[in-house]
């Protein structure tokens, strides 16, 4: 067979196959191989000896402002963006600690004080209830219109401000629990007193009974649940004063450490200009420095609204409210005292002497009376808040007065007459005359301070208006005026 000369090309389709040709891979003589690349190239091939660590996207970002930093334009550029970071954080740390202390004065005025009043109306209306209640038993077949009047009035009262009470309460919480248990327990009381009633006009000494029952539930049952209300609404009160009142420490530091960037920026642009004014800068600084004015000041004067309605509003209707529902329990102990006449008696700590236990009770609660109108007077700030608690004052030591000569005549055997220094007339001067001079004054005062906790707690909560939205849109002017100032300074070096 013949062979092809040697150095000529094999004819195509026979002899041996062609091997593609490979790229000749450049590198120094005698040096390593050099990988290959492409698709046939090895991946993550650590990088040769001797060669500089990878660096991360911090560290080169790190580089890049350091090398803006060295050109003044690079400066001017970052001291741009710290001002305007500085202003803006100011701002929204304002307007988020001003929202929620104006949120906090709101439920002050709206929500837990008219809340907290609701609680004693209901402790009041109910004592009130029962005390009316006693007053009409001891008239007997006579019970006058107005004793039923109160009575139905005093009732329908509760019931109402136990509804809203109720649709103010979260579902679940102690309060809603000792609502419900209120609700449950009124329909008893009632039930009670109308028993009572019912055997008191046929003569029936059952009647007593009842009623000393329907009272033994009032003072046991009801009356503390109705205060476990009210104390829990003076602390939820207490609470939203306290997130209302504390000086908003972070954004006043925060609005100095800005206005003292932005100070610093405006002495540096003059040392390197000789220019005494940049506008944008200027315009910055009045805009931070009005927004921490009207913190600081517009904080203050809510402050000193909120702690007024405290001193000399919330504190003082405690103080009357106790001393009110003190005047309606020693009433309605006066009275029980007639109707059980000794059948309920107290042995006192000594073990030895045994007392009547309404007539104990009674002089518990004047002692109670005697100490809570003593506050109310230190406590009245103005002639119309004194007026109103001295004349209670003086209807109570006339109170005290007749109830000892009703005791008296009692304990001689003169029912009657004592009966008439009680619930009598006005010519016989009974007691009950002077209880109603107390209960009367009692709400003047009331109405007095309520009227001053609103106004107090009014300006307080107004000095707050406007401030989260205003600090919130200054802080964005301020940040655009340094903005705006720094990149006039900017503009000379294009």
């Amino acid at each position: 067979m013949t062979q092809p000369p040697k150095g000529s090309a094999a004819p195509p389709g026979r002899g041996a196959p062609t091997m593609p040709s490979v790229p000749a891979q450049s590198g120094p003589p005698g040096g390593p191989p050099v990988p290959l690349t492409g698709s046939g190239a090895p991946r993550n091939v650590p990088p040769a000896p001797g060669a500089p660590p990878r660096r991360t996207a911090w560290a080169e970002g790190v580089d890049r402002l350091r090398a803006a930093a060295t050109t003044e334009p690079g400066r001017l550029r970052i001291i741009g963006a710290v001002l305007a970071l500085l202003v803006v954080a100011f701002g929204a740390v304002t307007a988020w600690q001003m929202t929620e202390r104006s949120a906090a004065a709101g439920n002050v005025l709206h929500s837990s004080q008219p809340l907290s009043a609701s609680a004693a109306d209901i402790y009041r209306s109910l004592a009130d209830a029962n005390t009316a209640a006693s007053s009409g038993f001891l008239a007997g077949g006579e019970e006058t219109k107005a004793s039923r009047d109160r009575y139905e009035e005093d009732i329908r009262t509760a019931a109402a401000k136990l509804i809203t009470a109720a649709n103010s309460s979260e579902p679940g919480s102690p309060s809603a629990r000792t609502i419900s248990q209120l609700n449950e327990l009124l329909p008893e009381y009632k039930g009670l007193i109308e028993r009572a009633r019912a055997n008191n006009r046929q003569g029936y000494p059952l009647g007593g009974a009842y009623l000393r029952y329907a009272n033994d539930k009032m003072q046991h049952d009801m009356l503390p649940r109705a205060e476990q209300l009210y104390n829990r609404e003076n602390q939820r009160l207490n609470a939203d004063y306290a997130d209302a009142k504390p000086y908003p420490w972070a954004a006043i530091v925060l609005g100095l450490v800005a206005l003292g960037a932005l100070a610093w920026a405006q002495r540096r642009n003059y040392r390197r200009t000789n220019r005494v004014l940049n506008q944008g800068m200027a315009a910055a600084s009045a805009a931070s420095l009005v927004v921490l004015l009207w913190l600081t000041v517009g904080h203050t004067v809510a402050r000193s609204g909120l702690n007024e309605s405290y001193d000399h509003g919330v504190r003082s209707l405690n103080v009357l409210h106790r001393a009110q529902i003190a005047s309606l329990k020693a009433r309605g102990n006066e009275n029980l005292t007639l109707v059980s006449r000794g059948a309920e008696t107290k042995t006192l700590a000594d073990g030895k002497t045994t007392v009547d236990l309404y007539d104990y009770n009674f002089d518990q609660d004047m002692k109670a009376l005697t100490k809570g109108l003593a506050v109310a007077a230190d406590l009245a700030d103005d002639p119309a808040g004194e007026k109103p608690v001295q004349a209670a004052t003086a209807n109570m030591k006339v109170w005290k007065q007749r109830h000892r000569e009703a005791r008296t005549a009692d304990n001689d055997g003169k029912y009657q007459l004592a009966l008439d220094r009680v619930i009598g007339s006005t010519d016989k001067k009974p007691t009950g005359d002077c209880f109603d001079g107390v209960d009367k004054n009692l709400k003047y005062a009331l109405t007095h301070e309520e009227s001053e906790f609103q106004q107090a707690a009014s300006d307080g909560l107004g000095a707050m208006t406007g401030l989260p939205l205003g600090a919130a849109v200054l802080a964005v002017l301020a940040a655009a005026g340094a903005v705006f100032g720094v990149g006039r300074r900017l503009s000379e070096y294009r």
